[in-house]
């Protein structure tokens, strides 16, 4: 994090690398930044762009002491948005949802070295201020889920956050949910964070990010696919991408639209497009990293029920013997 008061003293890597008059690529690759010795950077671990504190640097290369940073925790304190979700209890990615929803989150951005950072008050003032409902104690027979659906997950985190190895059956007594609505829950965090380990340490396997994580080994088979799953759909998304553009300017969306993941098992991967524009080929189209692609009968559920594909025939059509054709290619076999 960037500490109070010490934002106009951030510097970043191509920073450093210009006031030593070298090239940024090759500072680098030289990998000057990995001396020993060398300070620690301010940014949250896994970030992509590492960030210093340039009273910290100017010390080491001037051969002094490295001056130690504020370590008491300040409302104007600046958090990437790895710390704000840990601050909530959420995902990255489900902060990276927050942040566009909620005005005073959006208002209070601020971009230092590239990097999208928040005021530690707003972050209480959001948290403060955004309802919760009161926690239950398991569920009363006969009834529902008592949390909303797309309320499990960012009220299950912070019970993963305070106990790692916690059960199923903990987060029955504590949000009165069914047995499996928890248990989906806790595999859905517990593979999103092995896979945001996985990603920013690309030497470690799947068990030992869960070991890292402090997940128990019996508790994480699933969730150790569907980090698997994720890192794969992670690695499609240029693709997919390709695809919603081409589709866009063959004039069947209303908008270059990227694909929508999603999981029907912890192992699959598969990603929907809605074509609303005029005059689609199909109402949409539906990618299945088994099978290819495929069209489906419905916008609002082009999925089957469960991770089986459906048969072809009835508005159903498989439409490349390829699983990943080029754009063109899917654009020709829809237009036949």
């Amino acid at each position: 994090m960037i500490r109070a008061d010490r934002r106009h003293l951030v510097c970043t890597l191509a920073d450093l690398a210009t006031a030593q008059g070298i090239r940024p690529h090759t500072y680098i690759n030289a990998r000057y930044h990995l001396a020993l010795g060398f300070p620690a950077p301010i940014s949250s671990a896994g970030s992509r762009t590492r960030l210093y504190d340039a009273e910290q640097v100017d010390a080491y290369f001037a051969g002094k002491p490295i001056p130690p940073l504020p370590t008491q925790d300040d409302g104007q304190d600046l958090l990437d948005r790895r710390e704000c979700a840990t601050a909530l209890g959420i995902s990255p990615r489900t902060w990276d949802k927050y942040k566009t929803t909620y005005p005073a989150l959006t208002e209070h951005l601020a971009t230092v070295g590239g990097v999208e950072h928040w005021p530690r008050s707003i972050l209480h003032q959001y948290q403060a201020q955004r309802p919760v409902k009161a926690t239950t104690t398991g569920r009363p027979a006969h009834t529902g889920d008592q949390v909303p659906r797309d309320q499990m997950l960012p009220r299950t985190a912070p019970l993963l956050d305070a106990d790692p190895a916690i059960s199923a059956a903990a987060v029955v007594e504590a949000l009165g949910v069914h047995r499996d609505t928890a248990q989906d829950a806790l595999t859905c965090l517990r593979a999103e964070r092995m896979a945001e380990l996985l990603n920013s340490d690309a030497s470690l396997t799947p068990e030992q990010a869960a070991v890292t994580l402090g997940y128990p080994a019996g508790q994480v088979r699933r969730a150790t696919l569907r980090a698997r799953a994720i890192l794969r759909a992670r690695g499609m998304a240029p693709y997919l991408a390709d695809v919603g553009r081409a589709v866009h300017r063959a004039g069947w969306t209303a908008r270059a639209a990227v694909p929508e993941i999603h999981h029907p098992a912890v192992d699959v991967v598969v990603a929907v497009l809605t074509l609303d524009g005029p005059q689609p080929p199909a109402p949409a189209l539906v990618w299945d990293e088994r099978h290819g692609w495929r069209t489906a009968t419905s916008r609002r559920h082009p999925l089957t029920r469960g991770a089986a594909p459906p048969p072809p025939g009835d508005g159903i059509r498989y439409l490349t013997d390829s699983t990943t054709p080029p754009p063109g290619a899917l654009i020709a076999a829809l237009s036949s």
